[in-house]
């Protein structure tokens, strides 16, 4: 739509992809409003809609992820957490613990972040161990902790989600977002509830999960009618630290959805900075950190790289 287009062109345009019998997303911008018609559109051209009043240009989108493709929103989204603004030259930061749910390895996390002028703290999004004596999943106690520490240091709380029958407990307590890590983008059902709720939602890959099963994970989450997505990329799985930033910089061609960086832990900090800026100049915004990794001055270093870089 045209950046001057009335919210009745707006309803006209989604009245007639209706008519057709096609599902309308609509996907509201700083300064423009994409609206995508999704289902079987043989039959259906984009001349019908570039004549109609308040469209600027209309266009077909081919593949699996058409609602989250840079060619159905050529501009970047924008996607704001409690305080936090993630995309379309908003650069942001949340740190917390991946592993260590505790209330004094929070408060410690907390602790940094505030200090480090951030504002959202995390729990969970670490990686699954394949032993089922070792498997850990945040709970419904480790939920509240995490929203109380986070509530009394003035920060968002931001959560692991891997069960579906958890996410009421999230809409409970009012998390400012939810994490969902590499395996659960092969969840279906999981990323189709968290379509239908109004919550951002951070979509984890590492580097079992490829460009294309990251894109169609947050295409599922998108056909709910929940565009509040940001995609993180957390890495290689192993000793040497490692980003594809080469993968960065294509994803941010291919897709208008903010991208964020988990910062390696592995390999020292010199070499865990110097990726961390190659992806924040390849089109990353923002930064994911651990805190059990870092002192409050390399959580200070890691917001000043933010700052000085993310553009």
């Amino acid at each position: 739509m045209s950046a001057r287009a009335s919210e009745a062109e707006v309803r006209n345009v989604v009245a007639r992809i209706e008519s057709a019998g096609l599902a309308a997303h609509v996907s509201r911008g700083t300064e423009r409003t994409v609206i995508g018609a999704v289902g079987e559109e043989r039959g259906l051209e984009a001349g019908v809609f570039e004549a109609m009043p308040g469209v600027e240009r209309a266009l077909r989108v081919v593949g699996d992820y058409r609602i989250v493709s840079r060619e159905a929103q050529p501009a970047d989204s924008r996607v704001r957490v409690g305080q936090a603004a993630f995309g379309a030259s908003g650069a942001a930061w949340l740190g917390g613990s991946a592993q260590d749910w505790s209330e004094g390895a929070l408060r410690a996390a907390a602790s940094k972040v505030a200090l480090a002028g951030g504002g959202l703290l995390y729990a969970g999004g670490g990686r699954s161990h394949a032993s089922p004596y070792h498997y850990q999943a945040l709970g419904v106690a480790d939920l509240e902790r995490l929203c109380d520490v986070a509530g009394e240091s003035g920060l968002g709380a931001v959560a692991e989600l891997r069960d579906v029958r958890l996410l009421d407990a999230h809409l409970e307590l009012q998390t400012a977002a939810l994490l969902l890590p590499p395996p659960s983008l092969s969840n279906i059902e999981l990323l189709r509830e968290v379509g239908r709720i109004n919550k951002a939602v951070i979509l984890q890959r590492d580097n079992r999960q490829t460009l294309d099963e990251w894109l169609t994970a947050a295409e599922h989450v998108a056909l709910g009618g929940n565009h509040q997505i940001v995609l993180c990329e957390c890495g290689g799985d192993g000793q040497s630290v490692s980003l594809d930033v080469g993968g960065l910089a294509s994803l941010r061609r291919r897709t208008h959805l903010p991208l964020i960086v988990s910062a390696p832990q592995t390999g020292g900090l010199a070499p865990a900075l110097s990726l961390a800026r190659a992806a924040l100049i390849a089109g990353a915004c923002g930064l994911m950190l651990d805190c059990a990794a870092w002192s409050d001055d390399e959580v200070a270093g890691w917001s000043e790289l933010l700052a000085d870089t993310a553009v």
